[in-house]
């Protein structure tokens, strides 16, 4: 649980935006991949806001060593499910 606050609190700090959830995670061979959902744009009805998720890559220790933006979409649509559920 701690690698997943460290892992929210860095992309917080280099992005200006809050983590909302984890998606998914996984140790590697290097340390540990996550997917991040975060909140880039609020809109009224909460359903359009803009939501992104981001690919974070982290060391053995937990600190970051990569991250990359690898959707967007609005909260209230839903995509089609990609090979390898992301």
């Amino acid at each position: 649980m701690e690698v997943l606050r460290q892992a929210r609190g860095q992309l917080a700090e280099l992005t200006g935006m809050e983590a909302e959830s984890v998606s998914s995670f996984e140790q590697t061979e290097e340390g540990w991949a996550l997917e991040v959902e975060v909140l880039e744009l609020e809109r009224v009805p909460d359903t359009m806001s803009l939501m992104a998720s981001y690919q974070v890559e982290l060391d053995a220790e937990g600190q970051l060593t990569g991250y990359r933006r690898v959707r967007r979409y609005e909260r209230g649509r839903s995509d089609a499910r990609r090979p390898g559920g992301r």
